[in-house]
């Protein structure tokens, strides 16, 4: 075998994290990244332009691993405490906060292909398998007795791979029954998996005691061929190429090797500066990503050429190579429209236009001699179809089901978009090339199957005259007579201006979906946000707005009171508004309106919503509170569509459920956006309470009234406060005080009653205070241990009572629980206790970060107790401010309700000093 050359110089280098990367993940779509790394934050990159889109925040260890979905909708990533968390694939917003998963550190998750289920595992010894939707685990644990090292579901979601330090378990993925289990790497921990991607394959690397990976048949589980050696430390991280015919390694010896899945041989070496802790092959596969302690990820060009060269051969002429290879190549690189080429008792007759095309690949190939490797090199046209139409399907997965020709005008189905497609010269131009040119070029065919079933969506007030989908069936938008009303020329005129920007698909909700079947209704309105975020043009048709209208008139059209307008003009990334007449609105000609000042500032003022939201929204759950409040005063004509409309906003899917009414649609989006984000500022309102949770509201109305917002302490009055506390309060009680409240859990709910985390004053007195007139409201004067009397404004007749005349029944003032009391520092602009190993090299080749040996495991090192104090006081100075409370009356079965109150409910303690021994922290079920 000739030598090796190995590189030395990525392509490029991806910097801005602070500490070593350890895991890496290229979304589906092949135009972004997301990385993790002992900074413990992620990073979401854009490929093309390498820069840096997102900081995701929210662990407190160290990240050890994470996974992006097969649909690229969701990110999980799990660290050293054995935290998990769930991140929304495009804005990088978290979905979950922190779930407590495992007791310690989570070293392997791999979602299922349909995305339905994430499977983590980790060194507690456990495999769990969770919910993607509820993000609850399913069944029961599946226990070791070692470490779970890798989780990796096989490509068709059958099997379960479970790597343990002793054995490889693979596992029915549907009835959890053990499939086989088989020792894996000799007298070595199983570190990573692969699968290839026909699923025939799996593949195990090992540690330093056998620092190799071995093959095994999914069919037998056993070992194909020798052991792959090369590597002489532990191997980290395995990835196969997306075509499955080269395999990417990534060891602690500091190298990445590149091998060829056919023969086993390694046929590429990548020298890092430092251990190679995770490895992952560019959708395209022209590129192999690394991390490690340099704090950056490596990009490395797949080159075909590293093996040392040897001494060119004379090159073959065109009448030499052609009799040979034209049967071989010939069915894949010239189209059917081209005359055929025969060959006969080693003559070769190719038609003039034939050899346009032939002679230039013949030209690029005329080294090679083996006419095997060179029809590899090359689809057929039947196997390029079949990859078109694996694309087509995957694009339109994510499109409505039906949508406007707009050059036909006909509504097709999806078979009949496809069967377009297929006639169309894009089609034809698409096949030609890529059977023309060696290799897939999947990039290429992604963005051309994308572009032509770009889709342009009508966002517009209903109106008494719209058309159904029984009234356009089987008929021609154009031909439909114009007497039909003005939902006739709105269709006809919106597809027109589809057709005319070039745009072959239109989609508009009043006939493109079946109103009276209840599944595809409730697919489709938990995919509208989607529809609209990846529609190539949205049209707002302003019905209202006469022409020449002067600017204010949108600001005053009815479509800006409806509720689904909200993410109709959020989602969109290019939008454009139409007067009465359809002309552009204020005479705006421009293609994106969210690029006109003049328009977006008019929106702003319309809406409250602020301009960068405006143009460029990120769905997700961070400003839960904001976010209501811009739908606050909307209204909608079901009931129950004022919260289903913001499902898309938050970016979550729930049962579509009409007839439930108003407050339970409600009551379940917001219990969703509780659970999952553990935002308590949802719980910030002031109004009637509903039905489903006396802590929820009845009307989102209720949200219209800004957030409760309190004046706050500078620095210096904070670090004033601190210094007299340092004497006065006890620091064990302080510190106490501080865990304590850093271990509450997140509030959550279940059969719709609230778990809430929160600070219980008990109540000593209510009185009420007597008016003059006839009152609606009542106001009561309220004691409680340890606060200041306070005022309560509130419809609600209260019992009174007072420490002489006692009641049976407990009231509580309660402070909802808040974590960013805790002041936790932004973990990036930290030192971590990589930097200081990293930059002084304590991390040797046998001692790797990521082995997560029993003895030799990093873990993250205790504060010093002044600054421990510190952070304890500053808490208690915090907690002495006023706060936002409940008030809260326990019921007969020891249960809380929530009682409402027309104005906020100011509290605050008596004496700051007395916080730690006053400070009765608990969770508290809420009706």
């Amino acid at each position: 075998m000739s030598q090796l050359i190995p590189s030395t110089t990525p392509n490029r280098q991806f910097k801005d994290h602070e500490g070593a990367i350890i895991t890496v993940a290229v979304f589906p779509d092949g135009r972004r990244m997301v990385t993790g790394s002992f900074d413990k934050t992620l990073r979401l990159w854009d490929l093309k332009t390498g820069v840096m889109l997102k900081k995701m925040e929210g662990h407190r260890n160290m990240l050890r691993i994470l996974a992006v979905s097969r649909d690229g909708q969701t990110i999980a990533s799990g660290d050293y405490n054995g935290r998990l968390i769930a991140w929304h694939g495009e804005s990088g917003e978290s979905l979950t906060g922190a779930i407590e998963a495992h007791s310690t550190r989570i070293c392997g998750l791999h979602f299922s292909p349909d995305g339905n289920v994430l499977a983590t595992g980790s060194a507690d010894g456990t495999t769990k398998l969770w919910n993607t939707k509820t993000w609850q685990v399913q069944g029961s644990p599946i226990k070791f007795s070692d470490y779970v090292r890798c989780v990796q579901y096989s490509p068709s979601g059958e099997h379960l791979a479970i790597a343990t330090d002793s054995n490889i378990h693979i596992y029915n993925s549907g009835t959890r029954e053990p499939v086989a289990a088989f020792k894996g790497n000799k007298k070595s921990s199983n570190l990573s998996l692969a699968w290839t991607p026909d699923g025939t394959r799996l593949l195990s690397a090992g540690d330093i005691r056998d620092p190799s990976i071995r093959e095994w048949d999914a069919s037998t589980w056993k070992q194909v061929g020798d052991a792959w050696t090369g590597h002489t430390n532990d191997i980290y991280a395995i990835a196969i190429h997306p075509e499955g015919t080269l395999v990417a390694s990534a060891s602690s010896d500091n190298h990445v090797r590149l091998w060829q899945l056919s023969d086993q041989q390694t046929i590429a070496i990548f020298q890092c500066s430092g251990w190679v802790g995770c490895i992952t092959f560019s959708m395209d596969g022209k590129y192999i990503f690394s991390g490690g302690p340099d704090n950056m990820t490596s990009e490395w060009k797949v080159h075909k050429d590293t093996l040392t060269q040897e001494a060119p051969k004379k090159p073959a002429s065109l009448k030499q190579i052609i009799p040979a290879i034209i049967p071989v190549i010939i069915p894949a690189i010239v189209p059917p429209t081209i005359p055929a080429i025969n060959t006969a008792s080693n003559a070769c007759i190719v038609s003039t236009e034939a050899e346009e095309i032939f002679t230039p690949e013949v030209s690029k190939l005329n080294s090679v001699t083996d006419t095997r490797k060179l029809r590899q090199q090359y689809v057929t046209r039947p196997e390029a179809a079949s990859v078109i139409r694996k694309v087509v399907d995957v694009q339109l997965d994510t499109a409505p089901l039906r949508l406007f020709n707009t050059t036909t005008g006909l509504l097709c189905d999806r078979e009949a978009q496809i069967s377009t497609f297929k006639t169309s010269a894009e089609y034809k131009k698409l096949l030609l090339s890529t059977i023309k040119h060696p290799g897939l070029q999947m990039e290429h065919i992604t963005e051309a199957v994308a572009t032509y079933f770009h889709c342009v969506m009508l966002s517009h007030r209903w109106e008494g005259t719209e058309l159904l989908l029984h009234d356009i069936q089987g008929k021609v938008v154009y031909k439909l007579k114009v007497a039909g009303g003005r939902g006739v020329v709105k269709l006809q005129s919106f597809c027109k201006i589809a057709r005319d920007d070039g745009y072959h698909w239109a989609w508009v909700d009043t006939c493109c979906i079946d109103q009276n079947n209840n599944v595809e209704l409730q697919k489709s309105l938990n995919s509208m946000f989607a529809w609209y975020r990846n529609s190539a043009l949205t049209v707002v048709y302003l019905s209202d707005v006469p022409p020449s209208s002067k600017p204010g008139a949108l600001a005053k059209s009815t479509w800006n009171t409806r509720g689904w307008t909200v993410p109709e003009f959020l989602a969109p990334k290019v939008i454009r508004f139409y007067q009465q007449d359809w002309t552009p609105y204020l005479n705006d000609k421009s293609p994106n309106h969210k690029e006109s000042a003049k328009i977006m500032h008019e929106l702003v003022d319309a809406t409250g919503i602020d301009a960068r939201a405006l143009v460029a929204f990120h769905p997700g759950m961070r400003n839960a509170r904001e976010k209501l409040q811009w739908a606050s005063m909307r209204v909608t004509t079901v009931q129950e569509d004022i919260a289903y409309s913001l499902f898309g906003i938050f970016g979550v899917q729930l049962p579509i459920l009409y007839g439930e009414h108003k407050q339970n649609a409600l009551g379940r989006l917001l219990q969703e956006i509780v659970a999952r984000s553990g935002d308590i500022t949802a719980l910030d309102w002031v109004g009637q309470p509903s039905q489903f949770n006396s802590c929820l509201p009845a009307n989102i109305s209720s949200y219209a009234a800004p957030p409760l917002t309190l004046s706050s302490l500078s620095e210096d009055e904070i670090q004033t406060a601190v210094s007299s506390l340092k004497n006065t309060v006890s620091a064990e009680l302080a510190s106490n005080l501080y865990d304590q409240l850093d271990k509450m859990s997140a509030p959550r709910f279940a059969n719709c009653r609230l778990h809430l985390p929160c600070i219980a004053f008990r109540v000593t007195e209510v009185r009420r205070r007597r008016s003059p007139v006839q009152e609606t409201h009542f106001k009561y004067g309220v004691k409680a241990d340890g606060l200041r009397d306070l005022l309560i404004t509130t419809e609600e007749t209260l019992v009174q009572f007072s420490r002489v005349r006692s009641i049976r029944q407990t009231f509580l003032l309660v402070r909802p629980w808040d974590r960013c009391l805790l002041e936790l520092p932004d973990f990036a602009e930290q030192p971590g206790i990589t930097d200081d190993a990293e930059s002084s090299g304590d991390w040797s080749d046998s001692e790797s970060p990521l082995y997560d040996s029993p003895d030799g495991s990093p873990v993250e090192q205790e504060p010093v107790d002044s600054e421990s104090l510190s952070r304890a006081l500053r808490l208690i100075v915090r907690l002495g401010q006023p706060f936002g409370a409940f008030l809260l009356a326990q019921q007969q079965g020891g249960e809380y309700k929530r009682m409402a109150s027309d104005h906020d409910i100011i509290a605050q303690v008596k004496n700051v000093a007395s916080v730690p021994s006053i400070m009765d922290v608990r969770t508290l079920e809420i009706l």
